[in-house]
């Protein structure tokens, strides 16, 4: 050669973008050019004569690849004669039957939590990823630690080569993103990162031929899920999308919303009673445990109606507010109240009056929280949430300011205050010397089913470790609560060894949790580190938090998805027991509608009746006249390694050129 020519690598890297636009990968000439896409330019040697046999091998590469990209949207027909299947693991007829169905038309799949969702995702994008050798596969999950948790997840089914793959949050730089977005084919990441970086033009959007949505259930209103499926829509409608979630919504009209903002033709729906999945679950027993409020409790509910019917009579008598029950009102009824008021106010309420109304509403709203809380919670959630509205940190001064006017309200709170002043800014590993004050009689029920868990347990299990063995998770709404429970519960150690479980953000009595301290706490709770893990609504969906045999819910859920997501938690590998603890009256009538929810759900999917309109566009994807077959194989996956920062891979890179090696 001589000293003008260069290697094929060297041409290659230096004049070609892999990730060059593709212009027949747009479903149509209207479409506006991909973000993120540039038409790819000929090197030198391509626009004279050929110098050397690299530049003709270049050219005809490079040609090839264009052909191929313009030729049926970039489908590869020698790899397309197949669709691949896994024995690795046991095959399971329902996750073959669902994965063939998700291959061929956009599709929401609905199994129960630890039957294997994630694993019907890897072999769809893995399939994705052999039929288009130069489109993009995208797994998108609403938190970083779920992203984190499924790129290893998918790694371990179907073994994508790492080099291939790349996790992506909101911590990384902007500029990186864009690099990624040109070098790797295989993306996992937060639908905010997608939405930003489809808006900026980073992310080539033509050449994503599979977009697989992790916990499905939440593409409903303006959420990320909904604006990237959009945004997308702009460019091209060729590519297959995968959404997956335990459950598919907590009403007919918001599994419908889910359908129509992501698309999809058709819905794989399991229950745990479905027959095809019931070899592979093990064994959940749930149970309802009723507690009645107690004297004291009850006293304090009392006084907490005598404020709220101060506040709520004004309301009523302009006609405004229509149910008169004062303590059988919701929160949300005054929501609904308070919209309604705004669509069509009175002609005779104007200008300041109208003002006073808002603020009467503002202070119900806020009142008829504390009364949940007070139901649910307790009398110590109860308190410091009003010590957030009288001292100022929610920023209601108004509601601050008639709240202190009324005597009820001054009385009640100064007797809440003697109980519990003396708990503000505890943690969960404060003083063990205090007699604990049990603020709902569910957290004495509570205490003694954790506590004849773990007495149960050592019994029937010899091992030396015993405690060690077993896990169980509780779940609150509330940080406060969080928080009271796990001070409950530390008197008891050694025997319960008690970890809280939070989101990123900071309250007044508890400081939120980073990303890398959440994986800490997982991977301590599922090594044995601790035995018993509090946990807000963050525990409740897709984390793999390793193998629990008791799940307590210590309020219940309006929503039958949050129910649904917490249940999942437990019987994946053994027999699971769930106990629901429930205060009698609202809370128990809230629990058994929320089922009665559920089962009509489920009902409608199931049956004959076309309840749900589907999406009559769901691209073949695959070219006419091809018809993949299915062909079993054993995937060898070598050892995951956890992916490096790409800051510091970019930095490794640069060394190795400057030395040239």
């Amino acid at each position: 050669m001589s000293g003008r020519q260069r290697t094929l690598f060297q041409t290659w890297g230096s004049s070609i973008s892999r990730s060059a636009g593709a212009p027949g990968c747009s479903s149509g000439p209207e479409r506006p050019q991909s973000p993120g896409t540039s038409t790819a330019h000929f090197p030198p040697a391509a626009e004279a004569q050929p110098e050397s046999d690299d530049d003709v091998l270049l050219v005809a590469v490079y040609e090839a690849e264009q052909q191929l990209r313009v030729e049926n949207g970039g489908f590869c027909t020698s790899a397309g004669s197949l669709w691949i299947y896994p024995t690795n693991c046991p095959v399971r007829d329902y996750q073959l039957q669902i994965t063939r169905t998700s291959l061929f038309c956009n599709t929401l799949v609905c199994l129960p939590t630890g039957l294997g969702k994630t694993f019907i995702a890897a072999v769809v994008m893995y399939n994705f990823y052999r039929w288009f050798p130069s489109g993009k596969v995208v797994f998108m999950a609403p938190t970083k630690p779920l992203v984190t948790q499924q790129i290893e997840a998918c790694y371990r089914v179907m073994g994508i080569p790492q080099s291939h793959m790349a996790e992506m949050t909101g911590t990384t730089q902007a500029f990186t993103r864009k690099e990624i977005w040109r070098s790797k084919r295989v993306l996992f990441l937060t639908p905010q990162v997608m939405v930003n970086d489809l808006s900026r033009g980073a992310c080539p959007a033509a050449e994503i031929k599979c977009l697989v949505i992790d916990e499905a259930h939440k593409a409903l209103g303006n959420y990320a899920y909904c604006q990237v499926v959009r945004e997308l829509f702009k460019y091209t409608n060729h590519f297959r999308i995968l959404a997956l979630s335990a459950t598919p919504g907590s009403d007919i009209k918001a599994i419908q919303q889910v359908i129509t903002n992501l698309r999809i033709g058709q819905i794989e729906l399991r229950s745990e009673d479905s027959p095809d999945i019931l070899p592979y679950s093990h064994e959940r027993r749930v149970e309802k445990l009723v507690v009645p409020l107690g004297e004291e409790l009850a006293a304090i509910q009392k006084a907490y109606i005598q404020v709220l019917e101060a506040f709520a009579s004004s309301l009523i008598q302009r006609n405004i507010l229509m149910r008169r029950d004062i303590p059988n009102l919701t929160k949300y009824q005054i929501i609904l109240a308070r919209d309604q008021f705004r669509k069509n106010p009175s002609p005779n309420i104007v200008g300041i009056q109208q003002g006073i109304i808002e603020g009467e509403f503002a202070i119900c709203i806020s009142l008829y929280h504390g009364y949940e809380l007070l139901q649910q919670m307790g009398m110590r959630s109860l308190y410091f949430f009003l010590c957030g509205i009288m001292d100022g940190t929610k920023g209601m001064t108004r509601a601050k300011n008639e709240l202190s006017r009324n005597e009820d309200f001054m009385k009640l709170y100064n007797h809440l205050a003697c109980m519990f002043a003396h708990t503000c800014g505890t943690s969960a590993n404060g003083d063990k010397d205090k007699k604990f004050f049990y603020s709902h009689p569910k957290l004495k029920k509570l205490e003694e089913v954790v506590l004849e868990h773990f007495k149960s347990w050592n019994i029937q299990n010899t091992s030396e470790k015993k405690c060690d063995e077993t896990r169980v998770m509780i779940f609150s709404s509330f940080r406060d609560s969080v928080q009271e429970i796990a001070e409950m519960l530390l008197q008891h150690q050694p025997v319960i060894r008690v970890m809280t479980f939070v989101g990123h953000a900071s309250g007044k009595s508890m400081k939120g949790f980073t990303q890398k301290e959440q994986l800490e706490v997982v991977k301590q709770f599922r090594s044995g580190g601790y035995n018993t893990l509090v946990s807000t609504c963050v525990g409740e969906e897709g984390l793999d938090i390793g193998e629990v045999d008791l799940i307590i819910c210590f309020d219940a859920q309006k929503s039958p998805i949050r129910l649904v997501q917490r249940m999942g938690r437990t019987g994946r590998k053994r027999k699971g027991r769930i106990v629901v603890i429930l205060a009698e009256g609202r809370e128990e009538r809230t629990y058994n509608q929320s089922q009665s929810n559920k089962r009509s759900i489920y009902k409608a999917i199931s049956g004959n009746r076309q309840v749900l309109h589907f999406y009559q566009g769901s691209p073949r994807m695959v070219p006419d006249g091809i018809n993949p077959e299915l062909h079993k194989m054993f995937i060898t996956c070598a050892a995951y390694e956890p992916e490096k920062p790409w800051n510091l891979q970019r930095k490794s890179s640069n060394f190795s050129y400057k030395n040239g090696k």
